[in-house]
């Protein structure tokens, strides 16, 4: 007997029932997964894992009872292999035995789609980002190639609409995670490099979403990549807008829903723009679903400091004693005014020969004082581990005290105590909450651009303009 026949002897009698009872299997593993916040309660999430781990070791016994090479028809071994390589990899850290089953699939269906995509995630856990690139590209050229070849068999029985969607369902994985790999490399090139490639992987993150508008999972990466964006390329208020609601976007989708990345990155996009509770409330809630995740404890130990230090510095006035703190105030000299004086015009975004009149502290208004400029003293400064942005608090001859928190100051850089300080046109916020990490609550001036005001009477020079970066996370969870 030849060994061709000995082989097919050996093919399971019912094959087509088990690789479908399988698929089967392996879909409601996934589901268990993504959807688990959907059927469990938040306060289950420490177990999370452990029980997906559970069910994935009893479907991989299922796949490790059938021997690929004698028990599954050569025309099925691929397929078979993906899915064993799928059941692996359901984990978040990285399984060898994935990228072993994967790998062999792709060979043997080199336009096996799904293979190329999961054998980019065991790489992308790997921390192989270059393998991960290769093999997201490839799903991409294979897609291509399968398009183009059955393009005519399709248009003669009128479904190759219905194609098109089937293969762009399938591709936006590649798209997403292409996004991601992009704007982790920008890291490493020259600006004018890293910009393009961020606009690029915003480009392929629109065309995920595309193919499917109800993807929450590619909503979350647009976000970040327009978050990304905005940091990165130019502080659009425009693009932030689109971040945060892409993010909304991503939150209808119960899948997202209950990943942890959205509400990090929501949260880092929330503190940018000093919405401090939301931006607690979604750091907060991200250590909720997934506890042992590092990232998000971090970001809500740095603000609530961050928070509580602010409030401490307003309140106390920089622990200066009275006599002290009279004394600064008394020394402030109008003539720091500088540029910004009495008789002077300037321009401020569409607004042209805007003269600015010197008030109080006290006398502002919260949001915009069109036409204002105030002169203080600071009497202290905060220094946190995240530099971003850099906050000090001012006081006037109103004796009111006030955080200035300036943006764009390159490191190193920024006012000590003593320094006299003008700010044109502040912009007054007042941030308040009480919970149950932190109690705050004080004023404060934001500064996007540190050339706009004035230390000791002399403008901020450009070499200590720096733009502020940021990091974004995504995990495969």
């Amino acid at each position: 007997m030849s060994r061709d026949s000995e082989e097919e002897t050996d093919v399971l009698e019912n094959v087509a029932e088990v690789i479908e009872g399988l698929t089967k299997d392996l879909q409601e593993l996934y589901q268990f997964r993504d959807m688990f916040f959907e059927n469990h309660p938040i306060e289950m999430a420490k177990e999370k894992n452990k029980l997906v781990e559970e069910k994935k070791n009893a479907l991989v016994e299922k796949f490790e009872a059938i021997d690929v090479d004698t028990q599954i028809p050569f025309s099925l071994r691929a397929q078979f292999l993906y899915m064993k390589g799928r059941c692996y990899n359901i984990n978040p850290t990285y399984d060898s035995r994935a990228t072993q089953c994967l790998s062999k699939a792709v060979k043997l269906n080199p336009h096996l789609v799904d293979a190329w995509n999961e054998l980019g995630e065991c790489y992308w856990k790997n921390m192989n980002v270059k393998d991960a690139k290769a093999s997201f590209e490839g799903a991409l050229k294979h897609v291509g190639t399968i398009f183009f070849r059955l393009i005519y068999c399709f248009i003669l029985i009128h479904l190759l609409t219905h194609f098109i969607l089937f293969l762009q369902e399938r591709n936006r994985l590649s798209l997403r995670c292409l996004s991601i790999i992009l704007r982790q490399e920008s890291g490493e090139r020259k600006l004018k490099e890293a910009s393009a490639a961020i606009l690029k992987s915003v480009e392929l993150a629109k065309e995920a979403v595309a193919q499917d508008i109800k993807d929450g999972v590619s909503w979350t990466v647009l976000g970040n990549a327009y978050l990304c964006q905005f940091f990165m390329v130019s502080q659009d208020p425009v693009t932030l807008k689109s971040c945060m609601s892409a993010y909304k976007q991503a939150w209808m989708d119960p899948v997202a829903k209950g990943q942890p990345d959205l509400y990090y990155n929501k949260g880092i996009a929330l503190k940018y723009e000093e919405q401090y509770s939301e931006a607690l409330e979604n750091f907060e809630y991200a250590c909720r679903l997934d506890p042992p995740w590092e990232p998000p404890k971090q970001e809500l130990a740095r603000l609530s400091q961050y928070l509580s230090s602010a409030d401490e510095l307003v309140r106390t006035k920089g622990k200066l004693k009275g006599k002290k703190l009279q004394q600064m105030v008394q020394s402030i000299d109008k003539k720091m005014l500088g540029v910004y004086g009495p008789g002077t015009f300037h321009t401020f975004g569409a607004r042209r020969d805007v003269t600015l009149e010197l008030v109080r502290m006290s006398e502002l208004q919260e949001g915009a004082n069109e036409g204002k400029v105030i002169l203080a003293k600071v009497v202290g400064s905060i220094h946190s581990e995240n530099a971003v942005p850099f906050t000090f608090a001012v006081v006037d001859e109103s004796m009111e005290c006030l955080c200035v928190t300036v943006y764009n100051w390159a490191d190193g850089r920024g006012a000590i105590i003593g320094d006299c300080v003008c700010v044109p046109e502040p912009r007054l916020s007042v941030h308040k909450g009480e919970q149950p990490r932190v109690k705050y609550n004080f004023k404060s001036i934001r500064v996007n651009n540190p050339m706009m005001i004035l230390v000791n009477g002399k403008r901020v020079g450009r070499n200590q303009f720096a733009c502020t970066k940021v990091t974004s996370t995504y995990e495969i969870h």
